[in-house]
């Protein structure tokens, strides 16, 4: 399950696909005026706009992550010992995308058996 990956992490992955998206209409639209000359201009204000409209999206998506970030309930992952993020009652780690659950009816140990198993190694 490496594909899988931490809430906030998704949606950075989805802002970054945007900006690369926007970037890329951008540069292909300005292209156009090169390929085509001045009928390439319609090209060009097509990706110009479009490529903008997809950086804009990008920067909600980013903000949006942002502000779930900073709301977001820090714990430690039992797999790795790091500090991750968690959003909502399940979410993964940052690191090792370890499962992580905050609802106990969906834990599979609790965490006085978890701290009985650290005291014993």
């Amino acid at each position: 399950m490496k594909f899988k990956s931490a809430k906030i992490n998704a949606f950075r992955t989805w802002g970054l696909l945007l900006t690369m998206l926007g970037m890329g209409l951008m540069i292909m639209g300005t292209a156009g005026i090169v390929f085509w000359g001045s009928a390439g201009k319609v090209v060009a204000a097509v990706g110009l706009v479009i490529g903008l409209v997809s950086m804009m999206a990008s920067l909600a998506i980013y903000f949006w992550a942002g502000m779930l970030s900073t709301s977001a309930v820090q714990v430690e992952c039992p797999e790795c010992h790091k500090l991750t993020k968690m959003l909502g009652k399940t979410d993964r780690c940052m690191f090792c995308h370890t499962i992580l659950t905050m609802d106990p009816a969906q834990a599979t140990i609790t965490a006085e058996e978890l701290e009985l198993q650290q005291l014993k190694h």
